[in-house]
């Protein structure tokens, strides 16, 4: 039984299959970690950002599209 859990083992050491897909996810997390951190560290001047755009917005609701 030792001898068998070993053997497996040692092929799952060698298989290489899955290396390309944790390549893409390590890339992938590289990138998205950090803009996530930006997002929670400015989340209230985001918030209020967006405030302001989308009060303008609904306060220019019915004018002439020309004076914007």
């Amino acid at each position: 039984m030792a001898r068998n859990l070993i053997a497996k083992a040692r092929a799952l050491h060698r298989d290489e299959r899955g290396a390309e897909m944790l390549e893409y996810v390590l890339v992938f997390a590289a990138i998205a970690l950090p803009l996530l951190a930006v997002a929670i560290w400015f989340w209230k001047d985001i918030a209020k950002w967006a405030r302001d755009l989308w009060d303008s917005a609904k306060s220019s609701q019915g004018t002439d599209p020309d004076t914007l």
